[in-house]
């Protein structure tokens, strides 16, 4: 018998396709920042301008979005809380264990969790750590335009660690490892999903994931 359980909330739905959203943005804009394939035919399209601009925009409203989910992680639901994404305890470490088994087609089944793994929880972690490298690199490169302004001055000191070049291919290396991430990210959703039948896909878009009862309690 299966129990429908609401796990994730109206605010971690949101900030993960707007996030989603904003990643898409980003990285198409990225690519066409770093290697132009659509030329203007006049100076009137600005093409190049327009650009740059929804790329900085996407960029405003990532930070925000990770703040609000931040923010999140501390006032959520159990399941959404920052104590969910770590293994700390006993029990979590022996489900990362039995996890990483079954990735290792050592186990035959993923051990039991209804809000985010030991595994997911790491990854996401990392994934807030290369996103804030991205932003700050990001921001080094634009405070360039003005390198006597506000934030030339708080971003400007990654060039006292980095060359110009080298801020350039970390932030564009951090895109494509954010791109595989996204991919794997989906495999192993489908993946799970097919797996555990328990609505994996479907709670992202309604909150609700099916349990069996007797596996809850």
């Amino acid at each position: 018998m299966q129990s429908k359980i609401y796990v994730w909330e109206i605010p971690v739905r949101f900030t993960h396709w707007l996030n989603f959203l904003c990643m898409l943005i980003l990285s198409f804009t990225g690519v066409y920042i770093a290697n132009p394939f659509l030329i203007a035919s006049s100076t009137d399209q600005y093409l190049m301008g327009w650009v740059r601009f929804i790329h900085f925009v996407a960029a405003y409203v990532l930070i925000v979005d990770l703040g609000v989910r931040i923010y999140w992680s501390f006032v959520g639901n159990k399941y959404a809380t920052w104590h969910a994404l770590f293994p700390f305890d006993k029990e979590r470490i022996r489900k990362l264990k039995e996890q990483m088994s079954f990735y290792a087609l050592i186990r035959n089944t993923p051990p039991e969790e209804i809000g985010h793994t030991p595994l997911a929880g790491i990854v996401y972690f990392l994934l807030f750590v290369i996103t804030g490298v991205s932003a700050l690199t990001g921001f080094a490169l634009y405070s360039l335009y003005n390198p006597g302004g506000v934030m030339y001055a708080v971003f400007g000191r990654v060039f006292s660690l980095f060359s110009i070049p080298a801020t350039r291919l970390i932030h564009h290396s951090v895109m494509w490892l954010i791109l595989c991430f996204t991919i794997l990210h989906l495999y192993i959703g489908f993946f799970l999903n097919a797996v555990e039948r328990n609505g994996l896909l479907g709670s992202i878009f309604d909150g609700y994931k099916y349990i069996d009862t007797m596996k809850t309690k």
